[in-house]
């Protein structure tokens, strides 16, 4: 029994600190670099000359995802060619000086900006100045070295990655919209607790967090980009269900509750200091307009998944209407008084639509006959 607990508590400290996607990627270039130095000394020729390029192509060819890895390892090799071509250009008209060596970087360096290039580029330039100052007379011999190396190395750092548990992104993604629906239910939260605790509010930080939520968006989608990026070519995805096409609608549809937010955030900054526009609101409205925030946020914090969703949403969409009745009973406030609240409102509506499984809004959307 104390060895399967020791045994337990041991593969529960591998999962929670050697198992997270930065750890992982680091143990295996240890891996890696160490493998491709070890194999270095064993190639025929004078490449074995030069083991220290081997480690430098295992550092180069790990990536978070083995798509990428694979499409960066193609770049790389492509640069390092192109920049030992440039080299025997420059090799087969003269002998290496000051102006043939500068126009060979400059040239490297216009090749490798192009943008089929991509991680390659930065080495063209490079590779052309080392096979010049670095192979000198022997520079035949060393390219031919330097290009084996850098071969080996990524052949090895592909082979870690791809037997060494290949990253998988899916459960950081989820986490990730996870805790973005968690922040978007958050703010809406304090912006309808701050219209119910004093006028003006006494706290203003969540007038300026438009950018903010931004860039947890864009974050979000990054994460949710890379998670479909990791299943390609990756054995790891053979035996996870995962479909992230369901992410990816809670995505969009999260993007757009974002942007309403932002836009009902702006309207209530303008209704309370009057910047950027100068609007007004009733105080009728405020414990309404409260109430509808704080049943919405709600609706935005249970996922697709939450078998309270449909439940929420309906309480929400009540608290909306309330607004409205309560709109309706102080007409005589003046269009000024209500246009604002009713741009809430229409805000409001568009949130819990964006929130309404796909085939709710498609439905809603269709056009009629």
């Amino acid at each position: 029994m104390p060895r399967t607990l020791a045994a337990t508590r041991f593969w529960n400290w591998v999962r929670r600190n050697l198992m997270r996607p930065r750890a992982l990627q680091v143990v295996k270039i240890t891996i890696a670099v160490a493998i491709a130095w070890s194999l270095a000394p064993l190639m025929p020729g004078t490449a074995k000359e030069f083991p220290y390029y081997a480690p430098l192509g295992a550092l180069l060819s790990m990536h978070p995802t083995l798509a990428r890895s694979i499409h960066s390892s193609v770049q790389t090799l492509a640069g390092v060619l192109i920049g030992i071509g440039l080299a025997g250009i420059v090799l087969i008209v003269s002998e290496p000086t000051v102006l043939t060596l500068s126009l060979a970087v400059g040239l490297g360096t216009l090749i490798g900006g192009m943008k089929w290039m991509g991680a390659g580029g930065e080495y063209v330039p490079i590779t052309a100045l080392f096979v010049l100052i670095i192979g000198g007379p022997d520079a035949d011999g060393y390219s031919i070295g330097y290009a084996t190396q850098i071969c080996l190395g990524i052949v090895v750092g592909l082979a870690v990655n791809l037997l060494i548990l290949p990253p998988l992104a899916i459960g950081p993604a989820r986490e990730r919209l996870s805790g973005f629906r968690k922040t978007l239910a958050t703010h809406l939260t304090e912006v309808g607790d701050a219209l119910v605790e004093s006028w003006p509010p006494g706290r203003d930080d969540w007038a300026t967090q438009g950018e903010t939520l931004n860039v947890a968006a864009r974050q979000v989608r990054t994460a949710v980009q890379t998670a479909d990026e990791s299943r390609k070519g990756n054995p790891r995805a053979w035996f996870t269900r995962a479909n992230l096409d369901t992410d990816y609608d809670a995505l969009l549809a999260l993007e757009n509750v974002t942007f309403h937010i932002r836009n009902l955030t702006e309207v209530l900054a303008g209704m309370v200091w009057g910047k950027p526009i100068a609007l007004e609101l009733p105080p009728e409205l405020r414990p309404v307009l409260s109430e509808a925030l704080h049943a919405v946020a709600a609706a935005i914090s249970a996922g697709d998944d939450d078998a309270r969703q449909p439940h929420l949403l309906d309480q929400a969409g009540v608290a909306i209407e309330a607004i409205l009745r309560k709109m309706q009973q102080e007409i005589g406030a003046g269009a000024a008084s209500l246009s604002p609240t009713a741009a809430i409102v229409i805000d409001l509506k568009r949130i819990l639509m964006a929130l309404r499984p796909k085939t709710d809004r498609e439905a809603v959307s269709a056009p009629i006959g």
